[in-house]
């Protein structure tokens, strides 16, 4: 299958305009699949099925979406191999803005919004900085020479990303964005592939539900910061 992984912020447009670029692609014969990665709750997967589209959803609940997207890849990647697609897309929620679900050898995207602030890619982690295509939506809300300082700040993050303004309402840009998924590597298996970068630090005391505060509760990967200046440890 084709693999394609796409990851944003809450609420910045990936369902809608996946939903059209995967319509069109099925249209013209590539069957897809899509699972979807979310936290406390996700009607997406309707959205995907209402159109057509083959769609499962998974929940993270009190766990970091990351590592929940990383320990169930591999039976994400059968489930859509079950479907008999011929195009997987994984959709995830960038929640922190640190998230790096992006594989080596599979098309990565980035959705992000003209609404988000202009500092807003400084801000935003490996999902961004290491995508091969950055999607920015909601630019019709915005001036012309706010979308191009935006488009500037991205540059700045990712020098060699492909940039393209989408709209996941009117449709705009889908139809291009079909044509670029159906030139995503292919992928036999998903087994010893390795993440482009790697994920958020874990396993600390609140990890596994520690709710009182107090260094002496503490255990594990802890950082300290330094509040006034001086070192974090």
């Amino acid at each position: 299958m084709r693999l394609v992984t796409v990851a944003g912020p809450p609420s910045c447009g990936k369902t809608s305009l996946l939903t059209r670029a995967l319509a069109e692609l099925t249209s013209r014969g590539t069957s897809c699949a899509v699972v979807k990665f979310d936290c406390l709750q996700t009607r997406d997967d309707r959205t995907y099925a209402a159109a057509g589209i083959p769609s499962t959803a998974a929940l993270s609940g009190g766990l970091c979406p990351d590592h929940f997207f990383a320990t169930n890849l591999e039976e994400a990647f059968g489930w859509a191999e079950g479907t008999g697609a011929e195009c997987c897309v994984i959709e995830t929620a960038g929640l922190c803005n640190r998230c790096s679900p992006h594989l080596r050898g599979a098309l990565a995207l980035c959705v992000i919004d003209n609404l988000m602030g202009i500092e807003a890619p400084r801000k935003i982690g490996p999902m961004l900085k290491l995508a091969d295509l950055v999607l920015v939506t909601k630019g019709d809300l915005v001036s012309q020479a706010e979308r191009e300082v935006y488009r500037h700040r991205i540059r700045q993050m990712n020098g060699r990303a492909v940039i393209r303004h989408i709209n996941g309402l009117t449709g705009q840009g889908c139809r291009e964005l079909a044509d670029i998924l159906a030139m995503a590597p292919e992928v036999e298996r998903v087994t010893e592939m390795r993440l482009r970068f790697a994920m958020p630090a874990a396993v600390c005391s609140y990890c596994l539900s520690e709710t009182r505060i107090g260094a002496r509760y503490q255990k594990g990967n802890v950082k300290k910061a330094a509040f006034g200046g001086g070192d974090e440890h």
